[in-house]
């Protein structure tokens, strides 16, 4: 078959890097397009990448990416994926947004934690690629979820769906370094992170919507950044209804993944980060208590994989009608 010409849009950054690196491998597609996030930047290449891919970064070029590519993933600043993803699709582009300008479907909370978002016409499919296949089959624009999200839902939405929560949910997450992007900050420089654990945007976390829009309720979410360069780890506290016991807990994950390639329900066998670094995994396990019915759920993930680039390019895989694990596996 002829390879699928790709794009990358924000290819330097470290979501960017992650998905030339995975899509320079994949069999039925081409990275033929590799750009920088902004038209003024200069050209240069990834030396990371030498051997798998040796092409060049260029400045961003709508015409150009128009022109070159059959879909299009985007790691961009809000801003600029708010202009670039809607023309894209507008001419004939197929776009998987890997950036959260696109995630929320309510107007009013789009405008509030995305303030230079658009309103479309286009629909737009979260991709959260184990609760919306069927969707991306049609899909013209992907809103990629979150890393923060992405391990928080696997764990939390089998339950949700099967209506077994009692009460809050409440989600502790911990994330590598690389999950708050490659500009560095004061929050991120070595000096400040290093031998450290810090919690951030407490009860005011823009991932936290996007959780509450995919579990239709409220959670309190912390999210806190670790010393790692890479790897998140999602811990969530919930009480389970009356009757509810330890077999049907682990009946209701079986089979919402029982055809999930990138899911691993590990039981009362707790996850742990070095478990999926450098994977596609999301791996799932759990602590019940049946005198007190609280269930404690313990998923983990990379955020630059499953939580970013490898997410992006699975959605690809079904959205193209290929082997869900083609490049990934």
């Amino acid at each position: 078959m002829t390879p699928v010409s790709i794009g990358v849009a924000g290819a330097s950054g470290y979501a960017g890097q992650e998905l030339i690196r995975l899509a320079a491998r994949h069999p039925f597609i081409r990275v033929t397009t590799a750009m920088a996030s902004g038209s003024t930047d200069g050209a240069r290449t990834l030396p990371a990448l030498t051997g798998v891919w040796d092409g060049q970064i260029t400045p961003l070029s709508l015409d150009q990416l128009a022109a070159e590519t059959q879909a299009v993933f985007m790691t961009l600043p809000d801003s600029v994926a708010a202009e670039v993803g809607p023309a894209l699709v507008a001419r004939g582009v197929r776009v998987f947004d890997i950036g959260g300008t696109f995630r929320l479907r309510d107007r009013a909370l789009r405008h509030q934690w995305y303030p230079a978002a658009p309103d479309l016409e286009t629909p737009v499919v979260y991709g959260l690629t184990e609760y919306y296949r069927r969707e991306l089959v049609e899909a013209r624009l992907v809103a990629c979820p979150g890393c923060y999200p992405t391990a928080a839902l696997l764990a939390l939405r089998p339950l949700i769906d099967a209506n077994l929560i009692d009460g809050d949910v409440i989600i502790d997450a911990k994330s590598g370094i690389s999950g708050a992007g490659k500009k560095p900050s004061e929050r991120t420089h070595f000096s400040e992170c290093h031998g450290n654990v810090a919690a951030y945007g407490v009860l005011g976390h823009r991932h936290g919507a996007e959780i509450e829009q995919e579990l239709r309720q409220t959670v309190t979410f912390t999210p806190h950044l670790v010393p790692l360069d890479r790897g998140l780890l999602a811990t969530s506290y919930v009480r389970v209804r009356p009757g509810v016991d330890g077999a049907a807990i682990a009946a209701t994950f079986a089979s919402a993944y029982a055809n999930a390639p990138f899911v691993r329900v590990r039981g009362d066998a707790l996850p742990e980060i070095k478990h999926v670094v450098h994977t596609n995994f999301c791996d799932i396990g759990w602590k019940y208590d049946a005198a007190s019915r609280r269930l404690v759920l313990v998923s983990c993930l990379d955020n630059l994989v499953k939580g970013a680039a490898g997410q992006a390019l699975q959605n690809l895989n079904v959205a193209f009608g290929w082997d869900e694990t083609a490049g990934l596996s």
